[in-house]
């Protein structure tokens, strides 16, 4: 195999390369065996016409295009793995000649890994907010635990807002009931808006046995159209009232939901640990902000195939994580009222991001001279078994050295961006936005 030229235009390059007669000849042979059996010619069982015949009935040329298929990857791997370029995205052919004498030769096209021009990416300027955590927070985390050791409990009385009624309904529209509006038993939290607007309203005050006509109207935009905007009769009987009893919040309360004894002593715990928490948000946001900035700064002309790529894996992702949840993309963008293309567009840009903070990082790396050690190596590959109780040897199996020394140098270019960027006061209107 001979490669005869190689010619490259900003992110593209294309290859011209000279296949050997012999590895020619095996990918015709190899794709005349797989499409015999569809080719027919008289005289000839199905599957059984000879190679020569069926190229002297439709040419030469009839088995190029499979063979080309068949011998590719050979091809590739020596023409332009083989060269001093990074090839990314899926190549193609965009011309081919054979020679009277079998020598076949390709052109093959392949865009390539972009030219990188880092811009300031050391000693940003990076907004960097201050972690508070204020009273009313704590009050709402303790409501919560409150909330959440809550028992419910019959009780006598008027249903009051926020309280179960337990119900049977009928709807009826012009004295005939109506499909879909009929229930037994039927858990209804008042004030919670499950129902038609002004039906829970009319509940509360009723008592457990107590039966009721509740007249109310359907919402013009209603699913159900021979029922929007009409005015119906509920038929209502109230079965059963009950309340959420939440405990008194005392330090009786602290000693079942926590390992303190006091209220002052909870309230400070959840305070340090929510500080803590808000504490390494900001830092992440702080950290990523740098690392787009300094992607901003930088000068790439990213091919069109690297963006595809990186949507199509933001996209497994998404579909990967929906399936775990029972559903599925088209499910998710139908909900959206939108087709998978047109959620490939709302992916899109996020995807555009992580792929130039991936660029600039690798360019960082190159620019750093950053080195990993075989030790850092070695831990990593620690971590992972640990992370995933795996055997040491069985990760190394499934991970490779390489692998591991990309991640590392990664982390390391990103933690240079980080800790050499300069923390400043978000500007006053943002304060106002946090604040609100």
């Amino acid at each position: 195999m001979n490669v005869k030229s190689v010619e490259k235009e900003k992110n593209s390059a294309k290859i011209v390369v000279e296949v050997d007669k012999e590895l020619f000849e095996t990918g015709l042979n190899k794709a005349y065996l797989k499409l015999r059996g569809k080719i027919m010619l008289p005289g000839f069982r199905k599957g059984k016409a000879p190679r020569k015949m069926i190229e002297s009935m439709y040419g030469k040329e009839v088995f190029y295009e499979d063979a080309i298929n068949e011998i590719f990857p050979e091809v590739y791997k020596e023409a332009v793995l083989g060269q001093d370029i990074k090839a990314v995205g899926m190549p193609s052919v965009s011309d081919m000649d054979v020679s009277e004498d079998g020598i076949l030769t390709l052109t093959i096209a392949t865009d390539l890994y972009p030219e990188v021009t880092l811009g300031q990416y050391k000693g940003l300027e990076i907004e960097k907010a201050e972690a508070t955590v204020s009273e009313e927070e704590i009050d709402a985390e303790i409501d919560r635990m409150a909330q959440n050791v809550a028992r419910i409990e019959t009780v006598d009385g008027e249903a009051k807002d926020g309280d179960i009624a337990v119900i049977d309904f009928e709807g009826f529209k012009d004295g005939v009931a109506f499909a879909g509006g009929k229930g037994e038993n039927h858990e209804l939290k008042l004030g919670s808006g499950q129902f038609i607007p002004g039906f829970e309203d009319q509940v509360i005050g009723m008592k457990a046995g107590e039966e009721k006509e509740i007249n109310v109207t359907f919402p013009e935009d209603y699913n159900e159209e021979s029922l929007a905007g009409q005015p119906v009769i509920f038929k209502v009987k109230c079965n059963e009232v009950k309340q959420t009893i939440v405990p008194e919040k005392d330090d009786e309360f602290v000693k079942d939901v926590s390992e303190f004894d006091t209220m002052s002593e909870l309230r400070a715990d959840l305070k340090k640990k929510a500080l803590e928490e808000k504490t390494a948000g900001i830092q992440r946001a702080f950290e990523n902000a740098a690392i787009e900035k300094a992607a901003a700064n930088m000068t790439a002309d990213i091919p069109e195939s690297m963006i595809e790529e990186a949507v199509d894996k933001e996209m497994q992702q998404f579909e990967y994580d929906l399936r775990r949840q029972g559903a599925s993309v088209e499910q998710y963008a139908k909900m959206l009222g939108a087709d998978i293309n047109t959620f490939r567009g709302y992916v899109r840009p996020g995807a555009i991001n992580q792929l130039k903070s991936q660029i600039l990082l690798n360019a960082v790396v190159d620019a750093e001279k950053i080195e990993v050690s075989d030790d850092e190596i070695e831990e990593e590959f620690k971590s992972i078994a640990d992370s995933y109780k795996m055997e040491l040897d069985k990760v190394k199996e499934m991970v490779t050295s390489d692998d591991l020394k990309g991640d590392i140098s990664v982390r390391k270019a990103a933690k240079l961006i980080a800790e050499s960027a300069v923390a400043i006061a978000p500007k006053e209107e943002e304060k106002k936005e946090d604040a609100e």
